[in-house]
């Protein structure tokens, strides 16, 4: 599996949005700004994102983007499902149940269903929020005397 720049970039946008919760709505050209990456890119991105519980947009002068609920509400695999589909390592684990043919004598299903399941528990493991707890410490481990 290999997370493409589309998953990584909307996972930086909603972290973007994260920090930024306490400001109210934030245009994509702020977002695109602080992050570097090209604002036509993050309106690729957007509708994929753009569904009430995951976003909250207003439009007009003060318009952008904000995030629908608490960033600890919002795992990396959420966000990398929303934007790439199946996290799952094999063809065959994208649907549930498996619908291989081969299922019950493939002799390394148990393999590709062990990976599958390291992923998901550790992606979705991790929230914005614990992103941006571990982004704060580092921040205040970095002091200079």
């Amino acid at each position: 599996m290999k997370i493409s720049t589309k998953g990584r970039y909307a996972l930086r946008l909603m972290l973007d949005l994260a920090e930024h919760r306490d400001n109210g709505f934030t245009a994509l050209k702020d977002v695109a700004e602080r992050q570097n990456i090209s604002k036509k890119y993050l309106e690729q991105i957007i509708p994929m994102l753009n569904t009430p519980e995951i976003l909250q947009t207003n439009r007009g002068f003060q318009g952008g983007y904000r995030l629908a609920q608490s960033p600890e509400k919002y795992t990396v695999g959420m966000i990398l499902r929303l934007t790439e589909g199946s996290l799952a390592p094999v063809a065959c684990l994208t649907q549930y149940p498996n619908t291989c043919e081969r299922a019950d004598q493939c002799a390394t299903l148990f393999v590709w269903e062990g990976l599958n399941k390291v992923i998901t528990e550790y992606l979705d493991g991790i929230t914005l929020q614990d992103i941006l707890d571990r982004q704060r410490e580092s921040y205040s481990n970095d002091y200079i005397i």
